[in-house]
């Protein structure tokens, strides 16, 4: 709970920050574009360097550096309410926030999958889905008070919430005892295997099946992103997203369900692949995805299925951030987790970088939507049939060998 608990703390500066665009462009005399850079910066700062953000807590502890994280995520919204121009705004919010975020999110993962060797999918499921889940709490306060008494006050305030929220949750922290064993571990017959052993980093990166995890996650998180940053664009496009569905306008409505599933599905494969193992759960949550997205473009101009069909995708997409550190971990062992999952998470940087881009790439190429849904499609069946076949194989034989 305190892991989670710290994981919402965080979720406020990358899932509120289109509230604060307007405001800070009025303010700052900024374009849109110059603004953003803002974001890009955060998320880079919380992916990219997540190895040496991760080795930092695993060399330090969990409760000295996720209160550091806490602190500077927090006080990155101090120092942003105070930011004058353009680039204090880029060093307090996206360089400062984005590394303090990044300490929190890969050391509060890595630590979970210690401390429940037989839940492990499920611990980081929940863990994840508190970061997801979080903005929901805080997203309409911060509208009111950003409306009320404006966006430097408002930073203020909840730079300090945040910050106090995730320090006092950071003091309950700390390793499990080496070669832990959960009390009640009892992982079944049909559930994941886990390594004998450690390994180090420099062991992993010498082994092909990192790699291999690295390529899949990747290739679902660059097109779960192609699809997340343009469901604006499609409502658009297909004229549905001032639709009303329920007395709502479609793209509101399909935008509060979509982050609503991208939470639930987190803990539910993670729950899911503790019991029938992480490449069948893999298999299984990819092909939804990949029929979810086929589905949609089939009836993209149909507002009710519209907003159904998008929460589809996200349940089908989320998962990667509870399967792929559960995976992981049973594969190289716990001692370094969080170091580890530090260098699979860069992956999550690659498909934030190449996502939005590659989508709008081929929509201006070839003037329509239809080359995204494809290549979503695509990467998402080639991802389930390689967990099904190539790194179950591969996975096999690691752990036959010792």
């Amino acid at each position: 709970m305190l892991g989670v608990i710290a994981m919402m703390a965080i979720s406020s500066p990358q899932y509120t920050w289109t509230l604060f665009t307007g405001p800070l462009n009025q303010k700052l005399g900024t374009t849109l574009a110059e603004l953003q850079w803002t974001f890009s910066l955060l998320i880079v700062l919380q992916t990219w360097f997540s190895p040496f953000q991760a080795y930092l807590v695993d060399r330090f502890g969990p409760r000295l550096l996720i209160s550091v994280g806490a602190i500077m995520s927090g006080g990155s919204w101090v120092l942003a309410a105070l930011s004058d121009n353009l680039w204090a705004l880029y060093l307090t919010y996206g360089v400062i926030g984005g590394f303090g975020t990044g300490i929190i999110y890969v050391g509060i993962i890595g630590l979970m999958v210690r401390w429940f060797p037989d839940r492990r999918g499920l611990a980081a499921g929940l863990a994840a889905a508190g970061y997801g889940f979080g903005a929901i709490f805080t997203s309409f306060p911060i509208d009111s008070m950003i409306k009320s008494s404006g966006y430097a006050h408002t930073l203020l305030v909840w730079g300090i919430i945040q910050g106090v929220v995730g320090v006092i949750a950071a003091q309950g922290l700390r390793l499990p005892p080496e070669n832990y064993q959960a009390p009640s571990a009892a992982i079944g017959a049909g559930g994941p295997q886990q390594s004998a052993r450690s390994y180090s980093p420099t062991e992993m990166l010498r082994n092909p099946i990192f790699w291999l995890l690295f390529i899949m996650m990747s290739m679902m998180s660059t097109s779960g992103l192609m699809v997340v940053s343009n469901v604006g664009p499609f409502a658009n496009e297909y004229k549905v997203s001032q639709a009303l569905v329920l007395g709502m306008a479609a793209l509101p409505l399909s935008l509060t369900l979509s982050r609503f599933t991208n939470g639930l599905t987190r803990p539910f494969f993670g729950w899911v692949s503790d019991r029938i193992g992480r490449e069948a759960t893999m298999g299984l949550a990819f092909s939804l995805e990949c029929v979810a997205i086929l589905v949609l473009f089939a009836f993209i101009d149909q507002p009710a299925l519209f907003v159904v069909l998008t929460g589809l995708v996200f349940f089908g997409w989320g998962e990667i951030f509870s399967l792929f550190p559960s995976t992981l971990t049973d594969t190289f062992g716990p001692k370094y987790a969080a170091t580890n999952y530090g260098f699979l998470y860069i992956a999550q940087g690659v498909g934030s970088i190449l996502g939005g881009p590659a989508a709008a790439f081929l929509k201006q190429t070839t003037g329509s939507w239809t080359a995204v849904f494809i290549a979503v499609a695509v990467l998402d069946a080639i991802t389930a049939a390689l967990a099904i076949t190539v790194l179950r194989r591969m996975r096999q034989r690691h752990f036959a060998a010792g």
